[in-house]
């Protein structure tokens, strides 16, 4: 396989295995794999730098944002840390900063093995409380999150900045968690599989009220603004004890790398002792000096590493192999297991990915296997203990024939799984094809689940997504769990969801390949699905985020006759297959990248960065050689402003900006004032 369809094949993967992690809540893999298939990633888009793009899995956080929650744009990203999983590797992170910034001092503290949490501060008063979400806009919980006890509302005593942000984990700790489950049980509920699903549920609650019974906890672990009053991390935590925050009693300052390692040793052996879930150990650069020195990637920081604890492991039999098929007509096995005990819960299932990985550990029928979890959460088969396999066990025979129609199965080259080609007429597509139409990020039709769309296929009213549109009440209110008041609903829902815009019916029509990102791009580049049908290859290729394989994927899509008898018939019905011009949209920012730092007197920074993209604009996270202006305001950081100057960026205030998106702009730049400092 060529480097490029390499690339292009685990970015695939990685975002799918993303949206199932931080938004369904249905991981489909170990973090170690996951973490192996990243750096998979890294490493040929550093060989092959050509093949860059933007919006790349290694370029970003996984997301968790909902509709049920305002998005809110955090002041600072949120980035993820690199994981870690030998001592070898901690070596190595501790070479590279000696050989950045000299020695240094670590701080050591629990990974905890939770829910991320950033909470906003203002004159000592929490303001706001917001999830990680992608990393750089999460979900709006500060209801939910003055519940949790163990987070101050007012601030003690004194010293603390008059704006900044404090982060940390929420936690369910094992008390909780059992006793939640009991409580499910008793009603009938699906019991949480851990303690982590199960704070994370808790906290994203519509009711606030449900939340405060979780009995949730927060520790929080870093301190994240412009000025801060203390020149080291642990001194910011060890204040941050004082204001009335919980901050782990466990955090450790280590003077070397001897230290960090006994501080690891330590916690591995002792940990199961602790009221909570823990998988590894954070060690972070103590001084913010060093730590503004060495700088973050895209994705995480390069003064923090996490160490990731072994995965516990157990030894079961396999007894069977069931074999499921997604709406893409993916083949995925799953292992029947003898129920077995692993990290507080009963694994009857696990994972085996596909029939590469099957051969790769030769794994048979009633074979003794070594199942673990990766990240303690995930079950997935690793091993095989031969000196218990059966006499006359025969190697595992993969299927040839789609499970659900009898197919036969294709496998497409540079592809590891199998796949069910009869994608009209695949009672598992077809319902999976609609699920994806109607869920939160597509068409977001609420009162559909996945249940419900079972039960209306399997009656006969739904065969594909258009048929949606042509449902009537009668056909409704004669189901099992459907009265009046549902179909009412539903109904409902279904004809607002009418008004969802033009990207995002590109991306609920389910072209493989597109998703939420390049619906958004060929929608703007496109305009409109006439102009996106009869687009050339070339044409395709050349629009952002679109390479080969995608472009003849879009293509394929609309050369079916299927398809586009459903495209038609969600046209006649009024689905938005045009995109809308937003009111007031120029090209005058075109071509121009902006970084926005400080707070403004007119504008939050989120309206301004609307009015740049409007514009014609882009808006970068960091300031770098390719931004053209900085929009700065009140109470900028002094480290970006000082990067700035140095690379010569032009700084501008609010009113300068608002001058050049003037109706009558001048052509030359140099009526804007532009700011060689600041203050």
């Amino acid at each position: 396989m060529q480097p490029k369809e390499t690339i292009e094949q685990l970015r695939q993967q990685l975002n799918e295995l993303n949206y199932r992690y931080y938004v369904l809540n249905d991981p489909l893999m170990s973090d170690f794999e996951y973490d192996k298939l990243m750096r998979e990633l890294q490493e040929l888009e550093t060989a092959h730098p050509q093949y860059d793009d933007p919006n790349s899995p290694t370029h970003r956080v996984g997301s968790d944002r909902a509709n049920l929650f305002e998005s809110v744009t955090h002041r600072f990203p949120m980035l993820s840390l690199a994981n870690t999983y030998s001592e070898e590797e901690v070596v190595d992170f501790d070479a590279r900063v000696r050989k950045e910034v000299g020695e240094a001092e670590y701080v050591c503290e629990l990974k905890y093995d939770g829910t991320a949490i950033s909470l906003l501060y203002e004159h000592g008063r929490l303001v706001r409380a917001a999830t990680r979400g992608d990393g750089l806009m999460g979900d709006d919980v500060t209801e939910n999150a003055r519940t949790i006890r163990s987070i101050p509302l007012q601030l003690r005593g004194n010293g603390y900045p008059g704006l900044f942000e404090i982060r940390g984990e929420i936690l369910m700790p094992h008390s909780s968690f059992e006793r939640l489950n009991r409580e499910r049980e008793d009603i009938g509920e699906t019991p949480f599989a851990n303690p982590r699903n199960a704070a994370a549920g808790s906290l994203k609650q519509q009711s606030s009220a449900v939340t405060a019974s979780r009995d949730l906890d927060a520790f929080l672990y870093t301190l994240v603004g412009d000025d801060l009053p203390f020149a080291t991390h642990y001194a910011s935590l060890t204040a941050a004890r004082e204001w009335g925050f919980k901050v782990s009693e466990q955090m450790t300052l280590c003077r070397n790398l001897e230290e960090v390692m006994a501080f690891i040793y330590r916690w591995d052996k002792t940990r199961e002792a602790l009221p909570y879930d823990t998988d590894g150990v954070v060690i972070k650069v103590n001084e913010y000096a060093l730590q503004n020195r060495l700088g973050a990637t895209a994705k995480a920081p390069r003064w923090a590493v996490a160490y990731k604890f072994k995965a516990e492991q157990a030894l079961t039999r396999l007894q069977s192999v069931d074999f499921q098929v997604g709406r893409t007509g993916a083949i995925t096995p799953v292992a029947n297991l003898d129920p077995v005990q692993l990290a507080g819960t009963v694994v009857k299932r696990a994972s085996l990915h596909n029939a590469e990985q099957i051969a790769l550990l030769d794994i048979r029928l009633q074979d003794m296997v070594y199942v673990e979890k990766g990240g303690e959460i995930i079950p997935k088969i690793t091993g095989v203990e031969l000196s218990e396999r059966p006499a006359g066990s025969r190697p595992f025979e993969f299927i040839s024939r789609c499970p659900e129609c009898g197919t036969e199965l294709v496998k497409y080259e540079g592809e590891a799984r199998h796949y069910c080609p009869n994608q009209s007429h695949c009672p598992p597509q077809i319902v999976g094809r609609i699920v994806h139409f109607i869920s939160r990020k597509a068409m977001d039709i609420e009162g559909l689940g996945d249940e419900t769309v079972q039960l209306l296929y399997d009656n006969g009213l739904v065969h594909n997504v258009a048929d949606l549109y042509e449902l009537r009440k009668e056909d409704l209110v004669g189901l099992p769990r459907l009265g009046e008041k549902s179909a009412d609903n539903i109904l409902r829902n279904i004809e607002l969801s009418k008004q969802v815009p033009f990207h995002r019916v590109l991306f609920a029509v389910g072209i493989r390949f597109v998703g939420e990102t390049t619906a958004k791009n060929l929608a703007r580049q496109f305009k409109d699905i006439d102009t996106l049908i009869d687009a050339a290859p070339e044409a395709l290729i050349d629009a952002e985020e679109v390479g080969e394989k995608i472009a003849q994927s879009i293509q394929e899509y609309f050369a079916d006759d299927e398809n586009m008898r459903i495209i038609d018939r969600l046209r006649a019905n009024g689905l938005q297959f045009r995109a809308q011009a937003q009111e007031g949209e120029t090209d005058r920012l075109a071509g121009l990248n902006f970084v926005i730092s400080g707070t403004f007197a007119k504008h939050s920074r989120d309206q301004l960065k609307e009015l740049i993209e409007r514009h014609g604009g882009k808006n970068l996270s960091g300031v770098s050689a390719n931004v053209d202006y900085l929009l700065a305001g009140q109470n900028i950081g002094p480290a970006k402003l000082a990067k700035a100057s140095k690379l010569g960026i032009k700084q501008i205030g609010e009113d300068d900006f608002m001058r050049m998106l003037d109706e009558n702009p001048t052509t030359e730049t140099g009526n804007v004032s532009v700011q060689g400092t600041l203050f």
